[in-house]
């Protein structure tokens, strides 16, 4: 039996990258996961077979973020699968690149819509479902301790994640549920496709203290510990994944 035998849990943004190495791990671990998905489900549907075909048990939902009702119109999928859940791990977000004089108020609204506005109201629709002693982990980024000009508003978004996650975690205490935000540095997914280009990926790996940049399971070991008992007594913490990023700097 895995540590998560029994457990229930939900992945947003399950399908692709990072979401897919967390889904796939907790699957590991003996949990019921539930992919979810915006748009590729080609993809949702290849993450829940290698998790069935490594033993465990998965689902496929969709619903697009960002848009009017898109909390509700997730639940209602879910509902359809699960009574009841323990883990939310909210992966799903959207990047944008571009410095601040360059931002416009599309941009601006639409990456705030899907990576702030629709994880807070997920969460919020999540607290009748998920258990006492249960789990929450959002996804944060490295750059809310690394400044990087051109990427400022997503930064901006994941600081807003960081702030949820405090209180949260403080408001959740009580019913012995943990809150907690994991904060990668670059990750090999299809997300950073430029780094295909050796001289963008030596620059990248030179990032890291440990010389390389990060694999989605590196991440997804993090998420996977959180998710377990041995992370029951760490709550309201943005844990650093960044491969020791910029610690000289």
């Amino acid at each position: 039996m895995g540590a998560l035998t029994g457990k229930t849990a939900l992945v947003t943004g399950g399908s692709r990258g990072i979401g897919r190495g967390i889904a796939e791990r907790l699957g590991r671990d003996g949990a019921r996961v539930g992919v979810h998905y915006g748009s590729d489900e080609t993809a949702a549907k290849e993450t829940v077979a290698a998790i069935e075909a490594a033993g465990g048990s998965a689902f496929a939902i969709r619903a697009r973020l960002g848009e009017p009702g898109d909390a509700a119109a997730l639940w209602a999928e879910f509902d359809k699968h699960a009574d009841g859940l323990d883990i939310l791990v909210n992966n799903a977000g959207v990047g944008l690149q571009a410095e601040v004089a360059d931002t416009t108020e599309e941009d601006y609204d639409r990456i705030f819509d899907i990576n702030v506005k629709a994880l807070f109201f997920i969460t919020q629709q999540a607290l009748p479902r998920l258990r006492d002693g249960g789990r929450i982990v959002n996804l944060s980024t490295g750059l809310t301790r690394i400044a990087m000009p051109g990427l400022a508003a997503y930064a901006a978004t994941k600081g807003a994640v960081d702030t949820l996650t405090l209180s949260l975690a403080e408001g959740l205490g009580p019913r012995g549920i943990t809150v907690n935000a994991v904060a990668p540095g670059v990750i090999e997914t299809d997300m950073n496709a430029w780094l295909a280009d050796p001289q963008a990926r030596e620059m990248a790996n030179g990032w890291s203290t440990f010389g390389r940049v990060g694999q989605p399971e590196d991440v997804a070991d993090i998420v996977g510990f959180l998710a377990g008992a041995g992370g029951r007594w760490v709550t309201g913490q943005t844990i650093d994944a960044t491969g020791g990023s910029s610690l000289g700097a």
